[in-house]
C-alpha cells in the first residue's frame, strides 16, 4: 500500500525548487542573524560597560564552548533526516516516534552536557594557555551558560523538527520573542547590576528556554505525525540508533572542527589579550556569514532528504545546484559588506584600536572567502540528506581539521604571522569542497540513479 504524505508548509517534492528553497532559507537566514545580532549584543554590553578584558573572556570561550554542545548537537542533525525521510515516504507512524525520542533525547543530552561543562570548563580554558587576567571570567561565564545546556538542546531538536516539516518561520518568531528579552536583560544585569560576564550568561540561559517553551508549545498544539504529546515521552531504540547512525558522525564533524577552532584560538592567544578581543568581535561578525550560508545547508538537508524519501531522485541534482549556488552568492556579498564596513562594526565591540586593527587582519582573509565555506558546507548538507553521514565526515575532518592542524605545526611554525595563521581557513575550504563534491557524484550516480522516462 503506497503511503500518503503528509502537507507541509513547503512542497520540497513537487513543483519548482529554487523559490520554495528560497521560502526555507529566508526565515532560517533571519533567524541565524537575529540570533548573532542577540550574541553580538551580549559582546558589545560586556566590551562597552564592563571593559577589554571580559570582551576578552567571553570570546575566548566560543571555541570551547562549541567543541563541547557539538559534541551533542549532531544528534539534532540525525532527527532532522530521519523526519525529512519519513514525512517524504508519507511514514506517520515512525514520524511520531521520530518526534517523541529527539525531545527526549535533547534532555537527556542537555543534562549530560550541562555536567560536563561545568566539570571540565577551567582545565580546558587552563590548556587553552587562557591569560590568568581573563580566566576566571571565562570559568564563571561558562559555569553559567553550561547549567542552561537542557533548554538549549529542547530548542535546537525541536527546531530540526519544525525545519524538517518545512517551517521554518516558527523559529524566527520565537527566537525574535527571546532575542529582545536576552537584550533587555544584558542592560540590565550588566549596566544597573553590574554582573559583567555573568549577567551575560545569565541573560542568554534565561532567554534560551524561554525559546525552547515556545517551541515545544507548538509542537505540541499542531496537528498531524510531527504533534508532540507529554505522555509518549519515551525513547525508541530503534529511532535511537538511526539517529546516532546519521548524528554521531555529525557530531564528530563538528567536534573536530572545534578542535582545529581550539587549536587556532590558543596560537591567537599567543598574541595576546588584544589580538584575542579583536579576533573574538571579527569571528562573531563572520558569524553572520556563516549563519545566512548555513540555512543553505539546512535547505539541503531537508530537500534532499523529503526527495529521496519519495523517490524522487531526480531533483537531488538540481536541489545541489540551487542550494550551493545561493549560498556561495549569500556568503560573497555578506562578507565584501562586513569587510567593506569592518571598521565601523569592530567599533560596536571594541574602541582599542590594536583590536580593530588585528579584527580588520582576521575579516580581510576571513570573510571574503567565506563563499567557499557556504559551498562546502552544503555539499556536506546534501550528502547527509541522502542518508550517507559518515563520507562527509571523514573528508571534512581530514580536509579541514587535519589540514588546519597540519598547517598550525608546519607553516604556520615557520611564518608565525597573523596572516599565514587566517589563511589556513580559506585553503582548507578549497580542498574540502572538491573532495566533497567528488563524493557526492559518486554515491548519487550509484545510489541515487535517475530513472530515464520511456519514450
Amino acid at each position: 500500500m503506497i503511503k500518503k504524505r503528509e502537507k507541509t508548509p513547503i512542497d520540497m517534492v513537487h513543483g519548482p525548487l529554487l523559490p520554495n528553497i528560497i521560502r526555507f532559507a529566508i526565515p532560517l537566514m533571519l533567524t541565524g542573524v537575529l540570533q548573532l545580532l542577540f550574541n553580538a549584543c551580549d559582546m558589545i554590553v560586556v566590551g562597552q560597560f564592563s571593559g577589554s578584558e571580559p570582551l576578552a573572556a567571553v570570546g575566548s570561550t566560543t571555541s570551547l564552548t562549541n567543541l563541547l554542545v557539538n559534541a551533542f548537537m549532531g544528534l539534532s542533525v540525525g532527527v532532522n533526516v530521519l523526519a525529512a525521510h519519513s514525512l517524504g515516504s508519507g511514514d506517520r507512524e515512525w514520524t511520531e516516534k521520530v518526534v517523541h525520542t529527539a525531545v527526549t533525547m535533547s534532555l537527556i543530552c542537555g543534562a549530560i552536557l550541562a555536567v560536563l561543562g561545568v566539570s571540565v570548563c577551567r582545565l580546558c580554558l587552563v590548556a587553552m594557555d587562557t591569560p590568568p587576567e581573563v580566566l576566571d571570567l571565562a570559568v564563571l561565564y561558562m559555569r553559567i551558560f553550561f547549567c542552561g545546556m537542557p533548554v538549549v538542546m529542547l530548542y535546537n531538536f525541536g527546531a530540526a523538527l519544525l525545519r524538517a516539516q518545512g517551517n521554518t518561520k516558527q523559529p524566527l518568531i520565537y527566537l525574535s520573542i527571546a532575542g529582545v528579552i536576552n537584550v533587555a536583560l544584558n542592560l540590565v544585569l550588566v549596566i544597573v547590576f553590574h554582573l559583567s560576564v555573568a549577567g551575560v550568561a545569565i541573560a542568554t540561559i534565561v532567554s534560551q528556554a524561554i525559546s525552547a517553551v515556545l517551541v515545544l508549545r507548538f509542537l505540541s498544539r499542531q496537528d498531524g505525525p510531527c504533534k508532540l504529546t507529554f505522555q509518549k515521552l519515551r525513547l525508541d531504540f530503534g529511532v535511537v540508533k538511526k539517529t546516532f547512525q546519521i548524528g554521531i558522525p555529525a557530531s564528530f564533524n563538528s567536534i573536530m572542527f572545534s578542535f582545529s577552532n581550539i587549536q587556532i584560538q590558543s596560537a591567537i592567544n599567543s598574541f595576546g589579550a588584544s589580538a584575542m578581543a579583536g579576533s573574538a568581535a571579527a569571528a562573531n561578525l563572520e558569524g553572520f556569514i556563516y549563519l545566512s550560508a548555513n540555512s543553505l545547508h539546512q535547505a539541503a538537508i531537508n530537500f534532499t532528504g523529503q526527495n529521496a524519501g519519495a523517490g524522487h531522485n531526480e531533483r537531488i541534482p538540481k536541489v545541489t545546484v540551487a542550494c550551493c549556488s545561493v549560498s556561495a552568492l549569500v556568503a560573497f556579498f555578506m562578507g565584501t559588506a562586513v569587510y567593506l564596513f569592518g571598521e565601523s562594526l569592530l567599533g560596536l565591540y571594541t574602541e582599542t584600536a590594536s583590536d580593530v586593527a588585528f579584527g580588520m587582519t582576521r575579516l580581510q582573509i576571513i570573510a571574503l572567502t567565506y563563499f567557499l565555506c557556504g559551498i562546502m558546507d552544503t555539499m556536506v548538507g546534501v550528502l547527509r540528506g541522502m542518508g550517507y553521514a559518515m563520507v562527509p565526515t571523514i573528508i571534512s575532518v581530514v580536509g579541514v581539521c587535519g589540514f588546519r592542524i597540519l598547517w598550525l605545526v608546519t607553516i604556520f611554525a615557520w611564518y608565525p604571522t597573523v596572516e599565514v595563521l587566517f589563511l589556513s581557513y580559506p585553503v582548507s575550504w578549497v580542498l574540502t569542497a572538491l573532495a566533497q563534491f567528488v563524493s557526492y557524484v559518486f554515491i548519487r550516480r550509484k545510489y541515487f540513479p535517475i530513472q530515464k522516462s520511456s519514450a
